[in-house]
């Protein structure tokens, strides 16, 4: 490809591909699967926009092409018409397009600025990045190591830093708040943000303490001093944490569910054998202080731990196991998820029960112990065009295909439960094809 004579004072990189034939531009999306496209309306109305995307073009090198077509010469002229393009209807006299796996995916509507595109290009269905938000003028954007470093030397001012991830759905929610603080508090206090989800940037997640998202550190010339941690923060409220910032208080711990004054028998390593052979019939609760689940079904159990206590026939006793702190009854029962109910009768275990969550069920259970209906299968016991792959396998099988979409998932996962069906029939559509 040549590029025009003013080109060449311009330092255009030859990374840019020049396209005026039709043919050689199907061969460019056909043999390329990430191409922005600069069509202009002559040589001269590209020219500010070469001499950015000659950068660009250095900066993607290897992930991403960028090609030029000129409508304004007679052969490139029919390809523009053939693309159906017409950069003169464009206020600057240029369209930038971009193609993705052969095909047409979206016109450029992005900053043009270096930041921007190359970010584009590296992702071209991801999210804006943050300083692209008019709103996020006030806030200081970081984007690498060198520049936070040089901030925390010179700013004078109070600091708080945002490190978050782009993807990351708490720092979205908080974003606006942030950048209103920003504004309202310009000139005593600076707000400011950066990505660090890129693995460049593990020195300073280490240094700083990152281990999730956002994480945000106060500063005061320069020393890290405290954390602020509400991450549903108004502006308000950050700039009244910003007038006195102080380290977060630490939360008073829970009492130990065995603690509370309550008539579930809490149970332990050392003296569960001996309890259940001293009774005929236990419904025993093992569960984790942490477990949203188990905290929701505490009251019902207690409940009819009650009820049961002043049965003068009662069907049996309710026990309750914290297998975080009993762990070899856990290990001993196979305890993978909480809450996990499992019926002892005559000192013998007889059923493991996922169904009852109320003080009704289990009532009604005891007065009638049953087994419980059989589970349900296990999504790789199926019969699915799904490939269930083991740690020892995982990498061979992915070798053999060139496309696959791995699904990492928890069987107790509700987010998860709700993708199976459509995993699998996406699998299904996909099953005669190799390359999937």
């Amino acid at each position: 490809a040549f590029l025009p004579a003013f080109a060449g004072s311009l330092k255009v990189s030859p990374l840019i591909e020049k396209i005026s034939d039709h043919k050689d531009f199907k061969k460019l999306l056909r043999t390329r699967n990430n191409v922005l496209v600069l069509y202009s309306k002559s040589a001269a109305a590209a020219e500010s926009s070469l001499r950015l995307l000659s950068t660009v073009a250095q900066e993607v090198k290897g992930r991403g092409t960028i090609s030029w077509i000129d409508c304004g010469d007679t052969e490139s002229r029919k390809l523009c018409k053939k693309m159906k393009v017409d950069p003169n209807s464009k206020e600057k006299g240029v369209d930038l397009l971009h193609y993705k796996d052969g095909a047409f995916h979206t016109a450029y509507n992005r900053a043009i600025t270096l930041k921007s595109m190359v970010a584009f290009l590296k992702d071209p269905e991801g999210a804006p990045l943050w300083e692209e938000d008019p709103e996020a003028k006030d806030i200081v954007h970081v984007d690498s190591e060198k520049e936070l470093r040089r901030l925390l030397k010179k700013e004078d001012k109070p600091l708080l830093m945002m490190f978050y991830a782009p993807w990351c759905g708490v720092c979205k929610r908080m974003m606006p708040s942030y950048q209103q603080a920003a504004t309202e508090l310009k000139g005593k206090y600076v707000l400011a943000g950066m990505n660090v989800y890129s693995a460049e940037f593990e020195r300073i997640k280490e240094e700083f303490n990152v281990r999730g998202y956002p994480t945000i550190c106060y500063f005061e010339k320069g020393k890290f001093l405290f954390n602020f941690e509400n991450f549903g923060a108004t502006a308000a409220d950050i700039a009244e944490w910003l007038k006195n910032p102080q380290a977060p208080q630490p939360q008073a711990p829970e009492t130990p569910w065995a603690d509370e004054e309550n008539v579930v028998y809490h149970l332990t390593d050392e003296d569960f054998d001996k309890f259940i052979k001293d009774h005929s019939s236990v419904l025993v609760m093992f569960h984790a202080p942490w477990c949203g689940h188990c905290k929701k079904m505490k009251p019902e159990y207690e409940k009819a731990a009650e009820f049961l206590h002043v049965t003068s026939d009662s069907p049996g006793v309710l026990a309750a196991v914290d297998a975080t702190v009993n762990k070899a009854l856990a290990e001993r029962y196979h305890i993978s998820g909480f809450p996990t109910l499992k019926y002892f009768k005559d000192g013998e275990e007889k059923y493991t029960l996922p169904h009852l969550r109320t003080k009704k069920k289990i009532i009604d259970w005891l007065q009638n112990p049953e087994a419980p209906p059989p589970p349900e299968p296990a999504w790789e016991e199926k019969q699915t065009s799904v490939i269930h792959l083991a740690g020892e396998d995982f990498r061979e099988s992915l070798k053999k295909k060139k496309h696959t979409l791995v699904m990492f998932y928890a069987p107790w996962c509700p987010h998860c439960k709700n993708a199976i069906p459509h995993f699998t029939t996406a699998a299904e559509v996909f099953k005669e094809d190799r390359k999937v």
